[in-house]
């Protein structure tokens, strides 16, 4: 099926990450011929100059940016050089996503709430707040809100952040769908992405007994997130907004 990407511009935070989804999501977005901005904090820049490489490979153009979505300088930096090199952004991706170590909340303070909340909520506010200029000059765009588990034991401060961009994305997606802007949200299915430190930070067996828990006897991949991505912000998807995407076989 043709989606429709063909010489759409895509920013897609936390694409830097090499077991992340966001790798996944910018190398599905390039196969469908959308151009990719990939955005990723990390020092040493590499993660992004490298997922940007692959995009290119795939026949696009692509990017790298290493901006924080925390700081709204640095996002509206991001914003200003994919349009200067793209001359338009059809799509925002806010992938990016953080999580601190799971801990009873007990032993949790503001310091470690707000590192959950400045990236996972306010993180994605930043970036959609950036972009929504751009997209109603256009009376077009597309936005995915990434969500991510809540009620899990010792990851309050976590599922508190993701619950509020549900919220977020619920609202904002009322206020601009009549306005040609689409918002989605997505709740992906566990993986071993790295986040809070990956499978190595878990209890012993963690993981793989999640997996056994699915349906399917495996966790969430890149591979089942990026066509997932995909397809939410197609043109094929012209219907759909406001909506809770889950991406998951439990």
């Amino acid at each position: 099926m043709d989606l429709k990407l063909k010489d759409k511009v895509a920013i897609v935070t936390g694409g830097g990450s090499q077991v992340g989804y966001g790798k996944g999501i910018c190398l599905a977005l390039a196969k469908e011929g959308c151009h990719v901005a990939v955005d990723d904090k990390d020092e040493q820049f590499e993660g992004a100059k490298k997922t940007a490489e692959e995009c290119k490979k795939l026949g696009v153009k692509a990017i790298a940016f290493n901006a924080d979505i925390r700081v709204r300088a640095e996002v509206d930096a991001l914003v200003k050089a994919a349009l200067k090199e793209f001359g338009k952004i059809d799509i925002l991706v806010n992938n990016a996503g953080a999580s601190t170590p799971m801990v009873p909340f007990v032993k949790t303070d503001r310091k470690f709430w707000e590192e959950d909340i400045e990236t996972n909520l306010y993180g994605q506010m930043n970036m959609t707040q950036a972009v929504i200029p751009h997209m109603l000059e256009r009376k077009y765009g597309k936005i995915v809100i990434f969500s991510g588990g809540q009620g899990i034991p010792n990851n309050s401060s976590y599922g508190a952040s993701k619950a509020g961009a549900v919220s977020f994305g619920y609202s904002i997606a009322k206020e601009l769908g009549p306005l040609g802007i689409t918002v989605n949200i997505i709740m992906p299915g566990v993986g071993d992405t790295g986040l809070g430190g990956g499978s190595k930070a878990l209890p012993p067996g963690f993981m793989e007994t999640i997996a056994k828990r699915s349906m399917l006897g495996r966790l969430c991949t890149q591979n089942d997130m990026g066509p997932a991505v995909a397809f939410l912000v197609s043109d094929v998807n012209s219907y759909m907004c406001g909506q809770l995407f889950h991406l998951g076989a439990m």
